[in-house]
Protein backbone atom coordinates (compact mmCIF):
# COMPACT_ATOMS: atom_id res chain seq x y z
CA UNK A 1 0.00 0.00 0.00
CA UNK A 2 1.24 3.22 -0.92
CA UNK A 3 -1.09 5.65 0.82
CA UNK A 4 1.54 6.08 3.41
CA UNK A 5 4.20 8.54 1.35
CA UNK A 6 1.44 10.08 -0.91
CA UNK A 7 -0.36 13.56 -0.58
CA UNK A 8 -4.20 13.65 -1.14
CA UNK A 9 -3.48 16.58 -3.70
CA UNK A 10 -0.69 17.90 -5.45
CA UNK A 11 0.89 21.07 -4.27
CA UNK A 12 0.47 24.41 -5.61
CA UNK A 13 3.89 24.28 -6.92
CA UNK A 14 3.03 21.57 -8.95
CA UNK A 15 1.33 23.39 -11.62
CA UNK A 16 3.82 26.21 -12.97
CA UNK A 17 6.32 23.52 -12.73
CA UNK A 18 3.87 21.55 -15.29
CA UNK A 19 2.74 24.62 -17.33
CA UNK A 20 7.19 25.62 -17.44
CA UNK A 21 7.42 22.08 -18.89
CA UNK A 22 4.31 21.60 -21.45
CA UNK A 23 5.18 25.01 -22.83
CA UNK A 24 8.43 23.21 -24.43
CA UNK A 25 6.04 20.53 -26.09
CA UNK A 26 2.32 23.37 -26.74
CA UNK A 27 2.12 26.60 -27.42
CA UNK A 28 1.96 28.63 -24.13
CA UNK A 29 -1.55 29.11 -24.22
CA UNK A 30 -1.98 25.26 -24.53
CA UNK A 31 0.57 24.89 -21.46
CA UNK A 32 -1.87 27.08 -19.16
CA UNK A 33 -5.06 25.77 -20.34
CA UNK A 34 -3.79 22.09 -20.10
CA UNK A 35 -1.71 22.90 -16.35
CA UNK A 36 -5.36 24.54 -15.05
CA UNK A 37 -7.28 21.09 -16.52
CA UNK A 38 -4.49 19.21 -14.11
CA UNK A 39 -5.56 22.04 -11.34
CA UNK A 40 -9.43 21.36 -12.09
CA UNK A 41 -9.25 17.24 -12.29
CA UNK A 42 -10.87 16.22 -9.10
CA UNK A 43 -9.55 12.86 -8.49
CA UNK A 44 -6.52 10.99 -8.42
CA UNK A 45 -6.23 7.81 -10.38
CA UNK A 46 -4.14 5.12 -9.68
CA UNK A 47 -1.34 3.86 -12.07
CA UNK A 48 2.02 1.54 -11.62
CA UNK A 49 4.94 2.85 -11.81
CA UNK A 50 6.50 0.44 -13.89
CA UNK A 51 3.12 1.72 -16.84
CA UNK A 52 3.89 5.05 -16.24
CA UNK A 53 7.25 5.07 -17.39
CA UNK A 54 6.72 2.66 -19.98
CA UNK A 55 3.66 4.53 -21.45
CA UNK A 56 6.25 7.45 -21.61
CA UNK A 57 9.11 5.69 -22.86
CA UNK A 58 10.98 7.49 -20.14
CA UNK A 59 13.77 5.53 -18.52
CA UNK A 60 14.19 4.46 -14.67
CA UNK A 61 16.67 7.13 -13.25
CA UNK A 62 18.83 5.74 -10.58
CA UNK A 63 18.96 5.56 -7.11
CA UNK A 64 21.88 8.10 -7.05
CA UNK A 65 19.93 10.86 -8.92
CA UNK A 66 20.07 13.78 -7.11
CA UNK A 67 16.32 14.08 -7.30
CA UNK A 68 15.57 10.59 -6.74
CA UNK A 69 17.58 10.56 -4.14
CA UNK A 70 15.82 13.48 -2.40
CA UNK A 71 12.49 11.86 -3.02
CA UNK A 72 13.56 8.89 -1.22
CA UNK A 73 14.81 10.45 1.90
CA UNK A 74 11.57 12.31 2.06
CA UNK A 75 9.69 9.37 2.18
CA UNK A 76 12.24 7.48 5.20
CA UNK A 77 11.30 11.01 6.97
CA UNK A 78 8.07 10.08 6.87
CA UNK A 79 7.02 13.34 4.15
CA UNK A 80 4.34 12.88 1.59
CA UNK A 81 5.13 12.99 -2.31
CA UNK A 82 2.58 14.97 -3.98
CA UNK A 83 0.90 13.90 -6.88
CA UNK A 84 2.24 13.20 -10.23
CA UNK A 85 0.70 15.28 -13.18
CA UNK A 86 0.19 13.44 -16.66
CA UNK A 87 -1.13 14.14 -20.14
CA UNK A 88 -2.45 11.20 -21.81
CA UNK A 89 -0.94 10.74 -25.28
CA UNK A 90 0.83 8.51 -27.30
CA UNK A 91 3.55 8.87 -25.44
CA UNK A 92 2.29 9.95 -21.87
CA UNK A 93 3.38 13.46 -20.69
CA UNK A 94 4.65 13.40 -17.63
CA UNK A 95 4.07 17.06 -17.10
CA UNK A 96 5.42 17.38 -13.24
CA UNK A 97 6.68 14.21 -10.99
CA UNK A 98 8.79 12.29 -13.24
CA UNK A 99 11.17 12.09 -10.12
CA UNK A 100 8.64 11.04 -7.85
CA UNK A 101 7.61 8.10 -10.01
CA UNK A 102 11.36 6.62 -10.40
CA UNK A 103 11.90 7.21 -6.25
CA UNK A 104 8.34 4.85 -6.06
CA UNK A 105 9.82 1.91 -8.42
CA UNK A 106 12.43 2.19 -6.61
CA UNK A 107 10.65 1.56 -3.54
CA UNK A 108 7.87 -0.87 -5.43
CA UNK A 109 7.21 -1.13 -9.17
CA UNK A 110 3.97 -2.08 -8.77
CA UNK A 111 3.06 0.49 -6.50
CA UNK A 112 0.09 2.54 -7.13
CA UNK A 113 0.63 6.09 -7.60
CA UNK A 114 -1.40 8.72 -7.50
CA UNK A 115 -2.15 10.82 -10.61
CA UNK A 116 -4.26 13.72 -12.42
CA UNK A 117 -4.55 12.76 -15.71
CA UNK A 118 -5.75 15.41 -18.56
CA UNK A 119 -6.30 14.71 -22.30
CA UNK A 120 -3.92 15.98 -24.49
CA UNK A 121 -4.66 19.56 -26.03
CA UNK A 122 -5.54 19.38 -29.15
CA UNK A 123 -3.13 21.05 -32.31
CA UNK A 124 -4.84 23.55 -34.39
CA UNK A 125 -3.55 22.24 -37.49
CA UNK A 126 -4.78 24.71 -39.89
CA UNK A 127 -7.83 25.17 -41.60
CA UNK A 128 -9.35 21.85 -43.07
CA UNK A 129 -9.61 21.18 -46.72
CA UNK A 130 -13.45 19.85 -47.82
CA UNK A 131 -14.08 17.33 -50.38
CA UNK A 132 -13.68 19.75 -53.86
CA UNK A 133 -13.58 22.98 -52.44
CA UNK A 134 -10.86 25.35 -51.79
CA UNK A 135 -8.22 25.40 -48.87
Amino acid sequence: MTSEHWKDKPEKQDYPAARSYLSLLVEPNEAKKTAKALADEPGAALYKAKDILRAASLPLLPLDDPEVAKDLAKVRAGTKLSPVLLVRGDPLWVADGYHRICASYHLDEDAEIPCRIVARPRVNTGPKRTRGGPL
